[in-house]
Parts: structure tokens; C-alpha cells; sequence
């Protein structure tokens, strides 16, 4: 049949000619695939990627996990993805595999860990972001390595989801919480400790991990890349085509309880600017009725959950972002934000200090303090040098996190993991 170094023309010429005897170019290519696994010795990896949502959903792993699977794609690996969906989203140059949201939860976590478990089987390596009790089990049963990115304590997730505790993060680490709370940090530190790899976005995050007994030297801090740009409209042109008029300052994300927005539209009281928001969540009507109550109602504009490339456009159009979360990790859209040339506006809450430098290419408050917030607002929009200080040095400031950098260290990592 002819094969090249890397054993590809005997794949290829099978994947042709089976189809005309009946056979599933699928099974084809996995014949030919494990004869002697000619991928692996030429650097090339099977790559399962999960990911608990997947575009057209918004948020972190929305974004990264489709970054991720594209970019290994385009360096030659073999990748397919599974995640959960309410209806299937579309395909890809690589399979997108999905469980449907529609099923009952403990049907749809079985189903999960099966489908995990069956694709896991075909593949080296398993790079998940979410799902991680599903993506343990499958991993586990199937005999392959997996490596996790970390955005968050799952135990305090699950726990704060649930209902079983209050406060953020930080104070859940020195918590009791009860016999169910125990379970739930049991099975976070069996997920994480059986890891081949644990990467983090932030130091922040990775010390939290230490602490739960994860191995030094298979945790990694792998921050959150600056999105691929391309073809940005001019700011002037955006603001128009946004309707922005006057001050702007711009949020999206997730409208939960974790982002403490109602501190945001408390900050924007005693200034003439307005907050538009990008994102959907069970806190939205809550925060509707917060901004009728202050006052602000006017100057408050939300938009529903939005693309990633409208919520780029939406950035790089306002004057700053903020940040008032209660707890966080290192988010996406700080990164994001920065990347276009719009200082953020944050309450210093876990790795935030690592990218938002205060005075530099933003302003930071501490955690949790709404008239410090609300003062920032006012000295950013009362200092036109200022602005243009913070604006000149933003995209610089992230300039180290292009996607060739961070995910050709995850690549080096699932190569070796895969070996």
C-alpha cells in the first residue's frame, strides 16, 4: 500500500477503499490506527478532550476546550471532543460528541462517564475541563491517562451549588460542612491526585491544590491565553454599532451569585456612566430589580448571553471592564479584555492580582469592598490621563499569553503523558 514515515498513506488509502466494501471509514481509520500506534512515535497523540459545555454556551471552558481542540488539531493530532449539549452544536473538522442536558441528572452523569469511558478507549490521553467525576471514572475503567485543568475547588462548587455552604472559596478551605461536604472533598482530592497532570490558571489555584494533597510536581500553572483576533472593527465604529454613547463600562459572564454584580451596579450609583452586560444566569432578574431599586435602571443595559467574538467587540468598544466577583480564579474575560486594550476594573479576589496590575494596566480594590469599587469607578472616569495610561499598556500586559506559548506547554505535557 506505500506508508510514509509517520505510517499516514496506508491509514489513508484504507480509509478509501473500505467504504466501498461496506466498512465505516470510522473503523478504518482505527484499524489502521493500532498497528503499532504509528501516531505516537512521531510525536502525534489521540487526544479526548471533555468539556462540560461547549459554544454556543458561555463561559471559560466554553472557550478554552474548543481552543484547545482546534489548535492540537491544527498540529496534527487526532482529537474528538464529548461534552453536554441541549441540542447538538455543530460539527467541526473533528467529532464533537454530546449527552443531552434533556436527561434526568444521574442517567445523564451515567451516560457521561460511559460515552467518556468508550471514546477514552480509542484515544491516549484524556484532557478534561469539566466533568471530572465522569471523566475520572471513564478514564479510570478505560486504562488511560488523565490530565485535568483546574478553573475551581469542585468540593466548594458542588457544595456552594447545593446549598450545603456559604461564604467564598477562601473560607471554605478551613471549613467543616458536614459528612456530605467531607464526601465532596474526598472525591475532588481522588480525581485530582490521580491526575497524571493537574493544570491551574493561576499560582493562586495551584497552592489550593497543594494544600488538598496533589503532587508538586504534576501541577503546572497554565494561565488562560488572549483570544485570536481578527479582523477587530475600529473602537469608534463599535461604540456606534453597539449604541454605546458616553462612559461605558462592560461585564460578561456567568449572572450568578459567584459574581456579585449587584456590587457593580452599587459602584456605578454615584457616576453618570453605564453598565452593559453580556451573559445569562439564574441571578438576572434579581440583578433587574437591584438596578430599579438603586436608581439605575437607565444606565444598565443587559444583553443575554453573547458570542465570544461579540463579547471581544463589546470590550474592546468600552471604556473598562469590572470585575466584582467574590471569589475567582483567573478569568477568561480579564484576559480577553486586556488582550483588546481595556484596563479592568476588579476586586482582588484569588488570581485576579496575577494578571490586573494595579495602576498599570487596571485599577484593584480589595475583595469584597463596594465603596472602594464604586471609588475606583469614579477616579478611572475623572482621570483622562489615567485612562489612556492603563488603555496604552493593556494588551502588552498579556502579550506573554498568546495561544502559541500556553498551549504548546499543554501539548509537551499530553505528549508525555501519552507515552
Amino acid at each position: 500500500m506505500g506508508r510514509d514515515r509517520c505510517g499516514r498513506s496506508g491509514a489513508r488509502f484504507l480509509g478509501r477503499l473500505l467504504p466501498l466494501l461496506g466498512r465505516p471509514v470510522g473503523e478504518a481509520a482505527a484499524g489502521a490506527r493500532l498497528v503499532g500506534r504509528p501516531d505516537r512515535a512521531c510525536g502525534r497523540v489521540n487526544v479526548l478532550i471533555v468539556s462540560g459545555i461547549w459554544p454556543p454556551d458561555v463561559g471559560g471552558p466554553a472557550s478554552h476546550a474548543p481552543d484547545v481542540a482546534d489548535f492540537l488539531y491544527a498540529r496534527g493530532h487526532r482529537v474528538e471532543v464529548v461534552t453536554t449539549a441541549d441540542a447538538p452544536p455543530p460539527q467541526r473538522a473533528y467529532p464533537v460528541r454530546t449527552v443531552s442536558r434533556q436527561l434526568r441528572k444521574g442517567v445523564r452523569h451515567f451516560r457521561g462517564a460511559a460515552l467518556v469511558h468508550r471514546r477514552a478507549r480509542e484515544n491516549d490521553v484524556v484532557y478534561t475541563t469539566g466533568m471530572f467525576g465522569r471523566s475520572t471514572l471513564g478514564s479510570t475503567v478505560a486504562r488511560r491517562p488523565y490530565v485535568i485543568k483546574l478553573t475551581a475547588d469542585p468540593a466548594f462548587e458542588r457544595s456552594h451549588r447545593r446549598g450545603y455552604v456559604e461564604g467564598n472559596v477562601d473560607e471554605f478551605q478551613g471549613a467543616r460542612g458536614g459528612a456530605v461536604v467531607a464526601a465532596l472533598r474526598f472525591a475532588r482530592d481522588v480525581e485530582l491526585r490521580h491526575a497524571a497532570h493537574v493544570f491551574t490558571p493561576s499560582a493562586y489555584l495551584r497552592e489550593l491544590a497543594v494544600a488538598w494533597g496533589v503532587a508538586p510536581e504534576r501541577l503546572s500553572v497554565l494561565p488562560n491565553p488572549v483570544p485570536v483576533i481578527r479582523g477587530l472593527r475600529d473602537r469608534e465604529e463599535l461604540k456606534r454599532a453597539l449604541g454605546l454613547d458616553g462612559a461605558t463600562i462592560a461585564f460578561a459572564g456567568r449572572l450568578t451569585a459567584q459574581k456579585s454584580l449587584d456590587r457593580a451596579l452599587e459602584a456605578i450609583v454615584r457616576s453618570d456612566v453605564q453598565l452593559v452586560i453580556a451573559g445569562e444566569g439564574p441571578d438576572r432578574q434579581p440583578l433587574e430589580r437591584r438596578a430599579r431599586e438603586l436608581g439605575v435602571e437607565r444606565r444598565v443595559r443587559f444583553l443575554g448571553a453573547q458570542p465570544r467574538e461579540r463579547v471581544v467587540e463589546l470590550f474592546h468598544a468600552a471604556d473598562a471592564t469590572i470585575l466584582s466577583s467574590s471569589w475567582e480564579n483567573f478569568p477568561h474575560t480579564v484576559v480577553e479584555a486586556l488582550a483588546v486594550g481595556t484596563p479592568v476594573l476588579a476586586m482582588q479576589a484569588g488570581g485576579v492580582a496575577e494578571v490586573v496590575r494595579d495602576g498599570v494596566n487596571g485599577l484593584l480594590v480589595p475583595a469584597g469592598d463596594t465603596a472602594a469599587l464604586a471609588a475606583a469607578v469614579e477616579r478611572f472616569f475623572a482621570d483622562a490621563d489615567l485612562r489612556a495610561r492603563l488603555r496604552a499598556a493593556a494588551a502588552a500586559s498579556v502579550a506573554a499569553y498568546a495561544p502559541e506559548n500556553v498551549f504548546s506547554s499543554l501539548e509537551a505535557t499530553l505528549r508525555e503523558v501519552a507515552r
